[in-house]
């Protein structure tokens, strides 16, 4: 039998815990997400929709970009029972420096429309994190400021090869006076591919003002007063684009006839670290570590290029057991749980780079927002590598992940 009585008021409130109201509204919502899911849904809600479906979509049916994301769902790992990992070291060496993380922030462009924060935040945010930052050719923000933001970090540099050679040379030039250590030499963008979101929405730089957009920006009016209230938006590098579409921008600004001679040029020029961004055949792989170069990132382009490119995660063991030896092999597109980044480098990949996630978090929050990103994978991340024993990137090996696959080539 059990004994009842009345309630006793000092055990009710000892069940009962008052939480202190947030009432500041950004640090509510941010605090709210704890997911890169969560920071998407509140970016599409806080964003226009031509901005958003710029950082959200791929190229024609979107099914490169679905096929990695799912890839990194159908992981199977497997845990080392009764193997202690109290504390887990996320630190790894990457391209002679260090990172507190086992990703970086990936280069994007035409970041400040998606918030006027833009690069200032995610260079700002990678410097506290002690990770690098990618600037893109195709960014809002000048090499100068990008180091002003991230002035102890790591900077990295990403170049496109336009078709005026000179300018592209002169950026790289700029980027390692500056002090960016390494530079993503990007070879999948010889011209732009199908985005079919932007070309219904009619997204273009500076953002033209149609019903429709107006209809849309009723509801975000914070986005339109941060845009009429802070520097105007244009890119760092590129500055004869008014209202060109994104397609006819990038198809302006690339180059066709992109070579090995240019990577040669570049190997010339810069002094740093080179890496060929857009890696998607075993056979390419070999072929430029023959050549020399210092690493390679697995990547396409975030499925915003050629539909049905490879996926990288699958890509990725067979090009670490071909070249993992002589040089650095990184992955790209559709992370966006830090156990994607754990398979990845259970893989033999020797580092990862966030694009979208990060720029959900920037969407969501600003600078703010790139910083609950960066906590929520860190997040991931750690608990990950607890669960499955390990307690530093070097213990991570292929035995912990399976591929499972539900496309298989004939």
């Amino acid at each position: 039998m059990v004994t009842r009585h009345f309630p006793r008021p000092a055990e009710l409130f000892e069940l009962v815990q008052l939480k202190r109201p947030e009432l500041n509204a950004k640090k509510r919502r941010l605090a709210s997400a704890m997911t890169i899911g969560d920071l998407r849904r509140i970016a599409k809600r806080r964003t226009p929709k031509a901005a958003f479906d710029y950082t959200d979509g791929a190229a024609e049916a979107e099914l490169s970009l679905a096929r990695a994301r799912r890839a990194f769902r159908d992981i199977e790992f497997h845990p080392d029972i009764l193997k202690p990992a109290e504390h887990v070291d996320t630190t790894t060496e990457i391209l002679g420096g260090t990172s507190a993380l086992p990703f970086g922030i990936a280069p994007t462009g035409f970041t400040r429309l998606m918030q006027t924060e833009g690069e200032h935040a995610g260079a700002g945010a990678a410097g506290a994190a002690g990770i690098p930052f990618t600037l893109s050719t195709l960014g809002t923000t000048s090499i100068e400021d990008v180091v002003k933001a991230n002035p102890h970090g790591r900077n990295w540099f990403q170049l496109y090869v336009m078709r005026n050679r000179d300018l592209s040379f002169e950026l790289a030039t700029r980027a390692a006076e500056a002090g960016f250590d390494t530079l993503h030499f990007t070879v999948d963008t010889p011209i732009s591919g199908a985005r079919l979101r932007d070309a219904r929405n009619g997204f273009s730089l500076p953002p033209q003002l149609t019903l429709a957009t107006v209809l849309d920006a009723l509801p975000r009016p914070w986005w339109w007063f941060d845009l009429l209230t802070t520097p105007k938006l244009e890119f760092a590098s590129l500055t004869t684009t008014s209202g060109m579409t994104i397609p006819e921008l990038v198809t302006a600004a690339m180059d066709p006839t992109i070579s090995y001679d240019d990577l040669d040029v570049i190997r010339g020029i810069w002094p740093g670290n080179v890496v060929v961004k857009g890696v998607q055949t075993v056979e390419d792989a070999k072929k430029l570590v023959d050549l020399g170069v210092d690493g390679i990132v697995l990547s396409n382009h975030g499925g915003r290029q050629l539909d049905r490119a490879p996926i990288p995660f699958h890509l990725l063991p067979k090009v670490v057991r071909e070249v993992g030896r002589d040089a650095t092999v990184m992955i790209d597109t559709g992370i966006m749980n830090g156990a994607d980044i754990v398979a990845s480098m259970a893989l033999g990949a020797k580092f990862t780079l966030i694009g979208r996630a990060y720029l959900y978090g920037l969407m969501a929050g600003g600078r703010a927002g790139v910083d609950r990103t960066i906590e929520i994978l860190r997040s991931e991340l750690v608990r990950t590598m607890s669960l499955l024993g390990v307690s530093s990137i070097e213990e991570l090996e292929p035995r912990h992940v399976t591929q499972l696959t539900r496309l298989v080539p004939l």
